[in-house]
C-alpha cells in the first residue's frame, strides 16, 4: 500500500492507481491534433476535398487550431471512436457528401496504421508521468489505465513511453457498453486486478474521469491541470487537484 500526497492532503492505503491516458499521461493537445490532422488530411486525399474542408474536418473532429487546444465538448480526446467517426460523417453530409461512413472508417484504420510506425511524432509524457509511474511500480502499487482511446492504440502509446511493464492493465473504450463517465472500465479493472474500491484512485484530467472514479466508488478522485478541465470546474468534484503529475507525490 502507498500514501499520496497532493496539495498537502493525504490519501491513504493506496493500492492502485488509475490514470486516465490523454491529457494526463500523454500530452492532450499534442496527441489528439497530430491524430486529427492526419485523419482529415487523409479523408479529404480519399475524396478529393480541398484545404477548407480539411480545415473544417480538423474542427468537427474537436481540434481549435486557433487556440491552440481541443474543443471542450470533443468528440476526440472525450468520446468514443464510433462518435468521432460520426462527427466526421455529420460534416461531410453537411458539406453535400453522404453516405461517407465507409471512407471515414477505412481512413481511421489507415490513420492507426501509420501512427503507429512514428509514435514519436504524436506520443509526448505529461510533466511528471514518468516519474510518478516508476515510484508507484517502486513501491508496489498496482496500476492501471482507463482510456477513451481504443485498446490497441492505446496499449502502443504507453509501451512507446516505457510504461508497459508497470502498468498491471489497461482499458480501452471498446472493452466496456457504457463510456466515461460510467463506471464500466473502473468495474472491469478492479474485479480483473481483484482490488476494493476503497483501496483504489482515479487521476485524470477531465470532469468525466474523476466523476468515474466518483461513480465507481473509489476513495477519491484526483484532477489534474493538464487538459480538459479547469481547477474551479474540478473543485466541484474533488478536493485532489494537482496542476500535472508531478505534483503527486508517493510515500511510503
Amino acid at each position: 500500500m502507498a500514501t499520496l500526497a497532493v496539495d498537502r492532503k493525504f490519501i491513504h492505503d493506496v493500492g492502485l492507481v488509475v490514470f486516465d491516458k490523454d491529457g494526463t499521461l500523454i500530452e492532450l493537445y499534442h496527441y489528439w491534433s497530430q491524430m486529427v490532422a492526419l485523419r482529415a488530411r487523409l479523408i479529404c486525399e480519399a475524396l478529393g476535398l480541398d484545404a477548407e474542408r480539411e480545415a473544417g474536418l480538423r474542427w468537427a473532429l474537436g481540434v481549435d487550431e486557433k487556440a491552440g487546444r481541443l474543443r471542450p465538448e470533443g468528440p476526440v480526446g472525450l468520446k468514443k471512436r464510433e462518435i468521432v467517426i460520426q462527427a466526421a460523417v455529420d460534416y461531410l453530409a453537411g458539406s453535400g457528401m453522404s453516405d461517407a461512413r465507409a471512407v471515414c472508417s477505412a481512413v481511421f484504420e489507415r490513420a492507426d496504421e501509420e501512427s503507429s510506425r512514428d509514435p514519436g511524432r504524436f506520443v509526448r509524457p505529461t510533466p511528471g508521468a514518468a516519474v510518478l509511474v516508476d515510484a508507484l511500480h517502486a513501491n508496489g502499487c498496482r496500476i492501471a489505465v482507463a482510456t477513451v482511446d481504443i485498446r490497441r492504440r492505446a496499449q502502443l502509446a504507453v509501451d512507446f513511453l516505457g510504461f508497459g511493464g508497470k502498468i498491471d492493465l489497461l482499458v480501452g473504450a471498446d472493452q466496456v457498453a457504457r463510456p466515461k463517465p460510467a463506471p464500466d472500465m473502473i468495474h472491469l479493472i478492479l474485479k480483473t486486478l481483484d482490488i476494493k474500491p476503497s483501496r483504489a484512485v482515479m487521476v485524470g484530467d477531465a470532469m468525466t474521469d474523476v466523476q468515474m472514479g466518483l461513480n465507481a466508488g473509489l476513495k477519491a478522485s484526483i484532477g489534474v491541470l493538464t487538459g480538459f478541465a479547469t481547477r474551479d470546474r474540478l473543485r466541484t468534484l474533488t478536493p485532489f487537484i494537482a496542476q500535472d503529475t508531478s505534483e503527486i507525490t508517493v510515500l511510503k
